[in-house]
């Protein structure tokens, strides 16, 4: 297993990645859960049986927030960068600095080449698996690809009505949870209806393709929000319809990867 590890997980050392380490993960566990929970509804019947077996009858909505605790302990250290592409403003997304332990980007494409490989045994694919899951999400979260000299908006203050805090946890849990009272049930009955043809247009491209659509709109998310801005009612109503696109198009994009992985014959789709 540890050959295996090495050759596709590629865990960097814990030093490596300890500069980045205090940033916060994301999204919070409502936006994972719901993400999970729409990707779950657009299985094939052939994708939703190899889950279930990696995941051992357990729901991906299980899975889904794992991963931030787990890259907090010593046996997945080495995944702490990998929740996110910080690209500085004076940096492009094609042009950023690299980390030496890898990224959102870098990590969703090894992960689904390993899992797609054959190569792994069945606790290595349900590892990959389960990263995946989490991993999809933050690629949706727009500060997860925010600037590095602020740690993906921790060091921007704000704040939320009348409370001290920062942007990049605003966007992780303050702002889904302030546009909707919603369990994660509720949030996927009330943003998963997509047309066919819709969700064929949101599920084109690759990672790359997608986290550069997070980056652009994270460029807007920076432009709107100044230091010591004060979240209210109108920046709700201006960034609602944005977390529940991001929340869609998260869940459907992990579908058609998890599709494209065990069920090649459907094209990614249901």
């Amino acid at each position: 297993m540890q050959q295996i590890t090495q050759k596709y997980l590629r865990p960097a050392l814990l030093g490596l990645a300890a500069p980045l380490a205090l940033a916060a993960f994301g999204w919070g566990q409502k936006g994972h859960d719901t993400t999970a929970a729409i990707a779950q509804r657009h299985l094939t019947p052939r994708t939703a049986a190899a889950v279930d077996s990696l995941l051992k009858g357990q729901s991906m909505v299980y899975w889904a927030n794992w991963l931030d605790n787990a890259s907090h302990t010593p046996e997945y250290a080495y995944s702490k960068s990998w929740h996110y592409k910080n690209i500085d403003p004076d940096e492009t997304y094609e042009n950023a600095e690299r980390y030496s332990g890898g990224d959102i980007v870098q990590a969703l494409t090894e992960q689904t080449r390993a899992l797609r490989s054959g190569d792994l045994d069945p606790a290595q694919s349900a590892l990959a698996l389960k990263m995946i899951i989490h991993l999809m999400g933050d690629l949706h979260q727009p500060l997860h690809m925010g600037w590095r000299s602020d740690r993906g908006g921790n060091y921007r203050k704000v704040k939320f009505f009348t409370r001290e805090t920062n942007l990049h946890s605003v966007w992780d849990t303050s702002l889904p949870e302030g546009v909707h009272k919603w369990s994660y049930t509720e949030w996927t009955d009330q943003v998963d209806r997509a047309t066919p043809q819709m969700q064929r247009i949101i599920t084109e491209g690759d990672f790359a393709d997608w986290g550069r659509e997070t980056y652009n709109i994270c460029r807007e998310v920076y432009d709107s929000t100044p230091e010591e801005t004060v979240v209210s009612y109108d920046y709700l109503a201006k960034w609602a319809p944005v977390v529940e696109q991001q929340f869609l198009k998260g869940g459907l994009r992990l579908a058609y990867v998890l599709n494209s992985i065990f069920d090649p014959e459907s094209g990614g789709e249901q």
